[in-house]
């Protein structure tokens, strides 16, 4: 293990015993109720799939088996649950919650959003974004998030073009090398941008900025599609089709008669979309971008 895997494990543990100490606190008591978190936990399933068989809750929440019918055992005796032969298979047993069951969970989940609302009082609305949108990060990267997610696209607002020049440079200077110069090209490219004539989208996956593209006037029959980005963590969800599809419909409802654009030969993924969205590649030039090797592509296609 190298320094630097070293460090970036020493902070996500540190990370996970400053989350389980918080949301320990935060979760003390169980919302003053006499069930612990692991208890609340099983009521919760319950509630969201009732009636279960024992062996799907037990593998859901990844409980021992002896743990896991103790707390069952509480539970029936506290008038929370019912269990019962399966009609389909009497080896098995099935679960549901009582009325009392069912009123418990209501409480223990209305708790939990008071002291998760109160948390989120404490922050001002920018850091509540932040905070959410870190959090949606961390679920789609250890693989909880539903890849069907659903993702919006918007026009830009204030604020949008200052993260796509950012996002540019940043993404595109840890996956290709790319330097200042290209940040500034970005730059220019925005700052061409008139909301007057051109276009543009924002794709957005959970409140948090997923991807962009924009399409500007070229001339009176042509149109061009630029700066097509798509972040990491949203990639394979079909967003970046959806950005191009965009460019080519708006075109079209325009009146413009073909769309170019501007690639290089190493963005694979992107050059794919544009290929399945009917673009051609039409030439091709050798250069260099931060002293690495680049070809750059003029793709088009008529509309």
């Amino acid at each position: 293990m190298n320094s630097l895997t070293e460090a970036r494990v020493a902070e996500v543990r540190a990370f996970n015993r400053f989350y389980t100490k918080f949301i320990g606190v935060l979760q003390a008591g169980v919302h003053d109720s006499p069930y612990s978190l692991t208890e609340a936990r099983v009521l919760f399933e319950l509630a969201q799939a009732e009636p279960m068989e024992t062996g799907d809750l037990r593998v859901l929440l990844d409980l021992d088996a002896g743990y896991l019918s103790r707390i069952l055992s509480r539970f029936e005796a506290d008038g929370l649950v019912s269990r019962e032969r399966s009609a389909t298979d009497a080896r098995k047993q099935v679960v549901r919650l009582s009325e009392a069951g069912i009123a418990t969970y209501s409480g223990l989940d209305a708790g939990s959003a008071r002291e998760v609302g109160r948390l989120l009082d404490g922050l001002a609305d920018e850091a509540q974004q932040r905070l959410v949108s870190s959090m949606t990060t961390i679920r789609s990267l250890l693989g909880e998030a539903d890849r069907r997610e659903l993702y919006v696209i918007r026009p830009p607002r204030v604020g949008d073009l200052g993260w796509v020049v950012f996002r540019h440079a940043e993404l595109y200077s840890r996956e290709q090398g790319w330097g200042i110069e290209f940040e500034q090209l970005v730059a220019r490219i925005v700052g061409e941008f008139d909301p007057a004539r051109d276009t543009g989208w924002i794709a957005e996956v959970g409140d948090e900025r997923a991807g962009c593209v924009f399409l500007m006037h070229q001339d009176e029959t042509t149109a061009k599609l630029r700066i097509l980005l798509v972040e990491p963590f949203a990639r394979g969800l079909g967003i970046g089709g959806r950005l191009v599809e965009e460019c080519v419909r708006h075109a079209k409802a325009g009146g413009y008669k073909r769309i170019e654009l501007w690639t290089r030969s190493c963005l694979v993924s992107a050059r794919r979309i544009y290929q399945a969205a009917g673009f051609v590649m039409q030439s091709e030039q050798k250069g260099a971008e931060n002293g690495i090797e680049i070809t750059d592509e003029i793709w088009a296609r008529d509309l």
